[in-house]
Protein backbone atom coordinates (compact mmCIF):
# COMPACT_ATOMS: atom_id res chain seq x y z
CA UNK A 1 0.00 0.00 0.00
CA UNK A 2 1.52 3.40 -1.01
CA UNK A 3 0.73 6.21 1.41
CA UNK A 4 0.37 9.14 -0.27
CA UNK A 5 1.24 12.61 1.89
CA UNK A 6 -1.22 16.14 0.94
CA UNK A 7 0.75 19.42 1.29
CA UNK A 8 -0.60 19.92 5.43
CA UNK A 9 0.91 16.26 5.87
CA UNK A 10 4.10 17.28 4.58
CA UNK A 11 4.02 20.18 6.36
CA UNK A 12 3.18 18.83 9.84
CA UNK A 13 6.25 16.22 9.44
CA UNK A 14 8.43 18.79 7.94
CA UNK A 15 8.24 21.09 11.03
CA UNK A 16 9.19 18.36 13.88
CA UNK A 17 11.83 16.82 11.81
CA UNK A 18 13.43 20.77 11.19
CA UNK A 19 13.27 20.98 14.72
CA UNK A 20 15.03 18.36 15.45
CA UNK A 21 17.72 19.21 12.83
CA UNK A 22 18.41 22.65 14.06
CA UNK A 23 19.42 20.86 17.81
CA UNK A 24 21.48 18.36 16.28
CA UNK A 25 23.58 20.76 14.25
CA UNK A 26 23.50 23.25 17.13
CA UNK A 27 21.61 26.09 16.24
CA UNK A 28 19.17 25.66 19.29
CA UNK A 29 20.61 24.95 22.49
CA UNK A 30 18.94 22.04 24.27
CA UNK A 31 17.69 24.16 27.48
CA UNK A 32 15.88 25.94 25.00
CA UNK A 33 14.28 22.89 24.01
CA UNK A 34 13.80 21.39 27.26
CA UNK A 35 12.03 25.38 28.10
CA UNK A 36 9.67 24.85 24.99
CA UNK A 37 8.79 21.22 25.81
CA UNK A 38 7.78 22.27 29.14
CA UNK A 39 5.33 24.94 27.59
CA UNK A 40 3.90 22.73 24.78
CA UNK A 41 3.63 19.26 26.56
CA UNK A 42 0.08 20.35 28.07
CA UNK A 43 -1.17 22.49 25.16
CA UNK A 44 -0.54 18.67 22.83
CA UNK A 45 -2.66 16.89 25.64
CA UNK A 46 -5.26 19.83 25.64
CA UNK A 47 -5.22 19.78 21.81
CA UNK A 48 -5.74 15.70 21.92
CA UNK A 49 -8.36 15.87 24.25
CA UNK A 50 -10.48 18.91 22.65
CA UNK A 51 -10.58 17.27 19.44
CA UNK A 52 -11.05 13.89 20.30
CA UNK A 53 -13.83 15.05 22.50
CA UNK A 54 -15.09 17.40 19.28
CA UNK A 55 -15.17 14.13 16.94
CA UNK A 56 -17.19 11.68 19.07
CA UNK A 57 -19.90 14.62 19.80
CA UNK A 58 -19.82 15.00 16.37
CA UNK A 59 -20.38 11.31 15.92
CA UNK A 60 -23.45 11.32 18.49
CA UNK A 61 -25.15 13.71 16.57
CA UNK A 62 -24.92 15.97 19.42
CA UNK A 63 -24.30 19.01 16.66
CA UNK A 64 -26.73 17.51 14.62
CA UNK A 65 -29.37 17.47 16.92
CA UNK A 66 -28.71 21.03 17.79
CA UNK A 67 -28.34 22.54 14.61
CA UNK A 68 -31.28 20.75 13.25
CA UNK A 69 -33.46 22.12 16.14
CA UNK A 70 -32.29 25.78 15.22
CA UNK A 71 -33.32 25.43 11.56
CA UNK A 72 -36.94 24.51 13.20
CA UNK A 73 -36.57 27.14 15.80
CA UNK A 74 -35.80 30.01 13.17
CA UNK A 75 -39.33 28.77 11.30
CA UNK A 76 -38.84 29.97 8.06
CA UNK A 77 -37.02 32.92 8.69
CA UNK A 78 -33.54 34.01 7.38
CA UNK A 79 -33.19 36.52 10.51
CA UNK A 80 -34.16 34.12 12.95
CA UNK A 81 -31.90 31.38 11.41
CA UNK A 82 -29.19 34.04 11.48
CA UNK A 83 -29.40 34.70 15.20
CA UNK A 84 -29.67 31.28 15.76
CA UNK A 85 -27.00 29.73 14.21
CA UNK A 86 -24.40 32.57 14.44
CA UNK A 87 -25.07 31.80 18.74
CA UNK A 88 -24.56 28.56 18.17
CA UNK A 89 -21.41 29.03 16.24
CA UNK A 90 -20.17 31.58 18.78
CA UNK A 91 -20.98 29.52 21.96
CA UNK A 92 -19.27 26.32 20.36
CA UNK A 93 -15.79 28.55 19.10
CA UNK A 94 -15.65 29.97 22.75
CA UNK A 95 -16.05 27.16 25.04
CA UNK A 96 -15.16 24.08 22.25
CA UNK A 97 -12.22 25.69 20.15
CA UNK A 98 -12.13 27.34 16.86
CA UNK A 99 -11.59 24.29 14.83
CA UNK A 100 -14.37 22.41 15.98
CA UNK A 101 -16.75 25.20 14.85
CA UNK A 102 -15.16 25.30 11.56
CA UNK A 103 -14.26 21.45 11.02
CA UNK A 104 -16.62 20.03 12.80
CA UNK A 105 -19.92 22.06 12.95
CA UNK A 106 -19.75 22.64 8.97
CA UNK A 107 -20.61 19.77 7.46
CA UNK A 108 -23.82 19.59 10.41
CA UNK A 109 -24.97 23.10 9.22
CA UNK A 110 -24.41 22.26 5.30
CA UNK A 111 -26.09 19.58 5.59
CA UNK A 112 -28.95 20.70 7.45
CA UNK A 113 -29.07 23.63 4.30
CA UNK A 114 -29.06 20.67 1.92
CA UNK A 115 -32.02 18.82 3.73
CA UNK A 116 -34.11 22.00 4.30
CA UNK A 117 -33.49 24.07 1.02
CA UNK A 118 -31.12 26.75 2.86
CA UNK A 119 -28.93 28.30 0.73
CA UNK A 120 -25.25 26.74 1.97
CA UNK A 121 -23.36 29.91 1.60
CA UNK A 122 -24.14 32.40 4.47
CA UNK A 123 -24.23 29.14 6.67
CA UNK A 124 -20.89 28.22 5.38
CA UNK A 125 -19.09 31.59 5.80
CA UNK A 126 -20.89 31.77 9.09
CA UNK A 127 -18.99 29.04 10.45
CA UNK A 128 -16.13 30.24 9.09
CA UNK A 129 -16.11 33.87 10.28
CA UNK A 130 -17.46 33.05 13.55
CA UNK A 131 -14.67 30.74 14.15
CA UNK A 132 -12.25 33.25 13.84
CA UNK A 133 -13.98 36.39 15.24
CA UNK A 134 -14.80 34.47 18.91
CA UNK A 135 -12.22 33.15 19.41
CA UNK A 136 -10.68 35.50 20.91
CA UNK A 137 -12.52 35.55 25.11
CA UNK A 138 -11.09 32.49 26.91
CA UNK A 139 -8.11 30.35 26.91
CA UNK A 140 -9.48 27.27 25.31
CA UNK A 141 -11.18 29.01 22.25
CA UNK A 142 -7.75 29.27 20.30
CA UNK A 143 -4.43 27.88 20.30
CA UNK A 144 -2.51 31.44 20.33
CA UNK A 145 -4.80 32.27 23.04
CA UNK A 146 -3.49 29.31 25.30
CA UNK A 147 0.33 30.47 24.17
CA UNK A 148 -0.35 33.77 25.31
CA UNK A 149 -2.15 32.97 28.84
CA UNK A 150 1.01 31.16 29.33
CA UNK A 151 3.33 34.44 28.10
CA UNK A 152 1.90 36.51 30.35
CA UNK A 153 1.13 34.40 33.47
CA UNK A 154 -3.01 34.66 33.50
CA UNK A 155 -5.71 32.98 34.73
CA UNK A 156 -8.86 31.96 32.48
CA UNK A 157 -10.56 34.63 33.95
CA UNK A 158 -7.95 37.32 33.93
CA UNK A 159 -7.84 36.67 30.41
CA UNK A 160 -11.20 36.54 29.89
CA UNK A 161 -11.66 39.91 31.84
CA UNK A 162 -8.67 41.12 29.20
CA UNK A 163 -10.66 40.28 25.98
CA UNK A 164 -13.90 40.52 26.82
CA UNK A 165 -14.64 44.09 25.19
CA UNK A 166 -12.74 43.68 21.95
CA UNK A 167 -14.23 40.18 21.81
CA UNK A 168 -17.38 41.85 22.14
CA UNK A 169 -16.49 44.75 19.52
CA UNK A 170 -14.87 42.19 16.96
CA UNK A 171 -18.41 39.69 17.22
CA UNK A 172 -20.45 42.56 16.75
CA UNK A 173 -18.80 44.13 13.43
CA UNK A 174 -18.57 40.45 11.99
CA UNK A 175 -22.02 39.56 12.55
CA UNK A 176 -22.98 43.33 11.15
CA UNK A 177 -20.91 42.16 8.32
CA UNK A 178 -21.75 39.00 8.00
CA UNK A 179 -25.66 39.95 7.29
CA UNK A 180 -24.69 42.57 4.55
CA UNK A 181 -22.79 40.17 2.67
CA UNK A 182 -24.17 36.69 2.85
CA UNK A 183 -27.49 36.96 4.68
CA UNK A 184 -29.71 39.83 3.21
CA UNK A 185 -32.23 38.55 0.89
CA UNK A 186 -30.30 40.34 -2.14
CA UNK A 187 -27.23 37.71 -1.61
CA UNK A 188 -29.09 34.98 -0.68
CA UNK A 189 -31.69 35.37 -2.95
CA UNK A 190 -34.67 33.29 -0.85
CA UNK A 191 -37.11 34.86 1.03
CA UNK A 192 -37.63 31.65 3.33
CA UNK A 193 -36.93 28.57 3.75
CA UNK A 194 -38.90 25.10 4.92
CA UNK A 195 -37.50 23.60 7.73
CA UNK A 196 -37.90 20.20 8.26
CA UNK A 197 -38.05 17.93 11.26
CA UNK A 198 -35.01 16.65 13.50
CA UNK A 199 -33.68 13.33 12.08
CA UNK A 200 -33.65 10.53 14.11
CA UNK A 201 -31.19 9.94 17.07
CA UNK A 202 -29.25 6.30 16.26
CA UNK A 203 -27.99 5.97 20.33
CA UNK A 204 -29.38 8.17 22.96
CA UNK A 205 -27.18 7.16 25.83
CA UNK A 206 -23.88 8.17 23.03
CA UNK A 207 -25.72 11.49 22.84
CA UNK A 208 -26.84 12.18 26.15
CA UNK A 209 -23.05 10.96 27.52
CA UNK A 210 -21.01 13.35 25.08
CA UNK A 211 -23.49 16.03 25.43
CA UNK A 212 -23.01 16.04 28.87
CA UNK A 213 -19.01 15.72 28.46
CA UNK A 214 -19.05 18.66 26.44
CA UNK A 215 -20.65 21.00 29.05
CA UNK A 216 -18.37 19.73 32.20
CA UNK A 217 -15.53 20.15 30.41
CA UNK A 218 -17.06 24.16 29.65
CA UNK A 219 -17.79 24.22 33.04
CA UNK A 220 -14.41 23.26 34.12
CA UNK A 221 -12.50 25.96 32.41
CA UNK A 222 -15.02 28.22 33.55
CA UNK A 223 -14.24 27.30 36.84
CA UNK A 224 -10.50 27.85 36.09
CA UNK A 225 -9.57 24.41 35.91
CA UNK A 226 -5.96 23.20 33.31
CA UNK A 227 -7.38 23.32 30.30
CA UNK A 228 -5.26 20.01 29.64
CA UNK A 229 -7.12 18.56 32.59
CA UNK A 230 -10.35 19.78 31.68
CA UNK A 231 -9.77 18.44 27.87
CA UNK A 232 -8.66 14.67 28.35
CA UNK A 233 -10.57 14.13 31.57
CA UNK A 234 -13.98 15.44 29.04
CA UNK A 235 -12.14 13.08 25.95
CA UNK A 236 -11.81 9.82 28.69
CA UNK A 237 -15.86 9.83 29.60
CA UNK A 238 -17.09 10.03 26.18
CA UNK A 239 -14.15 7.45 24.98
CA UNK A 240 -14.87 5.38 28.05
CA UNK A 241 -19.01 5.32 26.71
CA UNK A 242 -17.87 4.40 22.99
CA UNK A 243 -16.22 1.71 23.96
CA UNK A 244 -19.22 -0.51 25.16
CA UNK A 245 -22.15 1.10 22.67
CA UNK A 246 -19.78 1.83 19.43
CA UNK A 247 -15.88 0.54 19.47
CA UNK A 248 -16.30 1.15 15.49
CA UNK A 249 -15.98 4.96 16.17
CA UNK A 250 -12.77 4.26 18.04
CA UNK A 251 -9.50 4.68 15.31
CA UNK A 252 -6.27 6.17 15.60
CA UNK A 253 -7.44 9.26 13.00
CA UNK A 254 -9.18 10.89 16.22
CA UNK A 255 -6.03 12.06 17.56
CA UNK A 256 -4.57 15.20 15.42
CA UNK A 257 -1.66 14.47 14.15
CA UNK A 258 -0.93 17.13 11.64
CA UNK A 259 -2.42 19.85 14.15
CA UNK A 260 0.10 18.19 17.01
CA UNK A 261 2.79 18.03 14.66
CA UNK A 262 2.53 21.68 13.31
CA UNK A 263 2.59 23.04 16.70
CA UNK A 264 5.89 21.07 18.22
CA UNK A 265 7.45 22.09 15.10
CA UNK A 266 7.18 25.81 15.30
CA UNK A 267 7.58 25.91 18.98
CA UNK A 268 11.24 24.65 18.64
CA UNK A 269 11.66 26.70 15.41
CA UNK A 270 10.78 29.96 16.31
CA UNK A 271 13.36 30.48 19.20
CA UNK A 272 15.91 29.33 17.14
CA UNK A 273 14.65 32.08 14.63
CA UNK A 274 14.74 34.08 17.42
CA UNK A 275 18.19 33.48 18.57
CA UNK A 276 19.22 34.75 14.93
CA UNK A 277 17.53 37.76 14.42
CA UNK A 278 13.50 37.42 14.40
CA UNK A 279 13.18 38.76 17.49
CA UNK A 280 15.12 42.40 16.90
CA UNK A 281 13.07 42.36 13.53
CA UNK A 282 9.88 42.31 14.92
CA UNK A 283 11.23 44.85 17.92
CA UNK A 284 11.90 47.31 15.18
CA UNK A 285 8.10 46.63 13.51
CA UNK A 286 6.37 46.77 16.12
CA UNK A 287 7.69 48.69 18.75
CA UNK A 288 5.74 49.78 21.93
CA UNK A 289 2.79 50.83 19.42
CA UNK A 290 -0.39 48.86 19.49
CA UNK A 291 -1.88 49.71 15.92
CA UNK A 292 1.72 48.42 14.49
CA UNK A 293 1.43 45.14 16.85
CA UNK A 294 -2.01 44.62 14.96
CA UNK A 295 -0.98 45.66 11.54
CA UNK A 296 2.17 43.48 11.33
CA UNK A 297 0.32 40.58 12.75
CA UNK A 298 -2.65 41.05 10.48
CA UNK A 299 -0.29 41.08 7.22
CA UNK A 300 2.12 38.22 8.60
CA UNK A 301 -1.38 36.41 9.27
CA UNK A 302 -2.41 36.66 5.81
CA UNK A 303 0.72 36.25 4.11
CA UNK A 304 2.02 32.83 5.97
CA UNK A 305 -0.19 31.60 8.25
CA UNK A 306 -2.11 32.74 12.18
CA UNK A 307 0.23 30.47 14.23
CA UNK A 308 3.16 31.20 12.98
CA UNK A 309 2.47 35.16 12.51
CA UNK A 310 1.73 34.76 16.90
CA UNK A 311 4.92 33.40 17.68
CA UNK A 312 7.28 35.39 15.30
CA UNK A 313 5.46 38.89 16.58
CA UNK A 314 4.95 38.23 20.52
CA UNK A 315 8.61 38.26 20.51
CA UNK A 316 8.33 42.18 20.47
CA UNK A 317 5.91 42.35 23.00
CA UNK A 318 6.84 42.52 26.65
CA UNK A 319 4.87 40.55 29.22
CA UNK A 320 4.07 44.23 31.32
CA UNK A 321 2.05 45.11 28.19
CA UNK A 322 -1.08 42.84 27.79
CA UNK A 323 -2.91 45.17 25.67
CA UNK A 324 -0.49 44.81 23.32
CA UNK A 325 -1.00 41.19 22.83
CA UNK A 326 -4.53 41.33 23.37
CA UNK A 327 -4.72 43.40 19.73
CA UNK A 328 -2.26 40.80 18.41
CA UNK A 329 -4.33 38.05 19.03
CA UNK A 330 -7.37 40.16 17.45
CA UNK A 331 -5.61 40.33 14.53
CA UNK A 332 -3.75 36.79 13.43
CA UNK A 333 -6.58 35.21 14.72
CA UNK A 334 -10.29 37.02 13.25
CA UNK A 335 -8.43 38.63 10.75
CA UNK A 336 -6.56 35.53 9.72
CA UNK A 337 -10.02 35.56 6.81
CA UNK A 338 -8.55 37.25 3.42
CA UNK A 339 -6.27 34.23 2.10
CA UNK A 340 -7.50 30.73 2.05
CA UNK A 341 -3.92 29.89 3.90
CA UNK A 342 -4.27 32.06 6.66
CA UNK A 343 -5.98 29.54 8.88
CA UNK A 344 -5.63 25.88 8.90
CA UNK A 345 -9.03 25.48 9.96
CA UNK A 346 -10.04 27.41 6.79
CA UNK A 347 -8.32 25.00 4.57
CA UNK A 348 -10.06 22.08 6.20
CA UNK A 349 -13.34 24.00 5.87
CA UNK A 350 -12.89 24.74 2.27
CA UNK A 351 -12.53 20.67 1.60
CA UNK A 352 -15.67 20.77 3.67
CA UNK A 353 -17.89 23.17 1.15
CA UNK A 354 -16.02 20.99 -1.54
CA UNK A 355 -17.64 17.90 -0.11
CA UNK A 356 -20.75 19.49 -0.24
CA UNK A 357 -20.72 21.01 -3.35
CA UNK A 358 -20.88 24.85 -1.88
CA UNK A 359 -19.20 26.76 -4.51
CA UNK A 360 -16.69 29.74 -2.77
CA UNK A 361 -15.69 32.30 -5.19
CA UNK A 362 -12.08 33.01 -4.39
CA UNK A 363 -12.64 36.42 -5.25
CA UNK A 364 -15.70 36.83 -3.13
CA UNK A 365 -13.82 35.40 -0.70
CA UNK A 366 -10.74 37.26 -0.12
CA UNK A 367 -12.63 40.64 -1.01
CA UNK A 368 -15.37 40.16 1.55
CA UNK A 369 -12.09 38.78 4.35
CA UNK A 370 -10.30 41.68 3.45
CA UNK A 371 -12.57 43.71 4.73
CA UNK A 372 -13.76 41.93 7.76
CA UNK A 373 -10.19 41.48 8.45
CA UNK A 374 -9.39 45.61 8.60
CA UNK A 375 -12.80 46.05 9.95
CA UNK A 376 -11.91 43.72 13.25
CA UNK A 377 -8.56 44.60 13.79
CA UNK A 378 -8.84 48.41 13.48
CA UNK A 379 -11.92 48.15 16.12
CA UNK A 380 -9.85 45.82 18.39
CA UNK A 381 -6.79 48.20 18.07
CA UNK A 382 -10.12 51.23 19.07
CA UNK A 383 -11.49 49.11 22.16
CA UNK A 384 -8.24 48.01 23.66
CA UNK A 385 -6.92 49.47 26.76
Amino acid sequence: MRWRLSFLDGVAVGLPVLGVLLVLVGLLPVEDVVESLDEVVPLLGFLTGLMVLAALSARAQVFDAVAARLAVLGRGNYALLFAASAGFATVVTIFLNLDTTAVLLTPVLLALAARSGISPLPLAMTTLWLSAAASLLLPVSNLTNLLATDKIHLSAAEFARLMLVPQAAVLAVTLVLLWVMFWRLARRGERRYEPRPPERVADRVTLTASAVACLLFAAAIVAGAEAWLAALSAAAIVVVVFVVRDRSALSWSLIPWRLLGLVAGLTLIVPALAAYGLADLMAALVGDDRARTAATGLVLANAVNGLPAYLAVQLAVPVGRPEQLAVLLAAVNAGAVITPWASTTTLLWLESCRRYGVSVPLGRFMASGLVLAVAVTVTAVLVTG
